[in-house]
């Protein structure tokens, strides 16, 4: 149990069976009547967002959520594996969980792996990555004032936006928040 005075981004409550992480807070006080905090939350499974506000001092009951970082070893077909990297422990995560995570993953890469009560939450991946483009249309310069993208497919099989300049083979960095072109890579 916490107070809503201790509320964090990044905390995980359970109200009604359900687990919600705090994306924002804010403690208001008003002139007239008493204080309450503002949040918002967004539903660990689901991912759905809702506003609540809370009475301050009010206890809320939080839920330990255990990170750990697992190495992805390989799609089976019906779901992912995962290695723990201190005890070599795998772990099957559902393609439903991983979610749009997949579009940025390698074998053998990194990623941090969200569980509560044995149950796992989410896949969570850097900001950025780094992955080869396998494959895209040549760049035509023609009458525009800015300048131009094309569609660019990913060694994971993903497709995103790249400027026209790049072509296939070359490595690129990708936010896999929203799926857009950073950059490339200096080899």
């Amino acid at each position: 149990m916490a107070s809503t005075n201790d509320l964090k981004n990044g905390l995980v409550l359970n109200l009604d069976g359900q687990l919600w992480a705090v994306v924002e807070f804010q403690h208001v006080k008003p002139g007239k009547g008493p204080a309450f905090v503002r949040t918002k939350l967004k539903n660990v499974e689901s991912g759905k967002t809702v506003d609540k506000t809370f009475n301050a001092g009010t206890k809320v009951e939080t839920a330990s959520v255990d990170k750990r970082t697992m190495q992805y070893l390989y799609n089976d077909g019906t779901s992912y594996v995962f290695m723990d990297t201190q005890s070599f422990e795998q772990l099957e995560v559902p393609p439903a969980i991983v979610g749009d995570a997949r579009n940025f993953m390698l074998e053998n890469q990194d990623a941090i792996v969200a569980t509560n009560e044995g149950r796992v939450l989410y896949i969570e991946l850097p900001a950025a990555v780094e992955l080869l483009i396998s494959e895209t249309e040549p760049g035509l310069q023609g009458d525009r004032s800015t300048g131009g993208t094309k569609p660019a497919t990913l060694e994971t099989g993903h497709i995103i936006q790249v400027p026209l300049f790049i072509t296939g083979g070359e490595k690129v960095k990708v936010d896999t928040r929203d799926s857009s072109y950073l950059g490339r890579v200096k080899s």
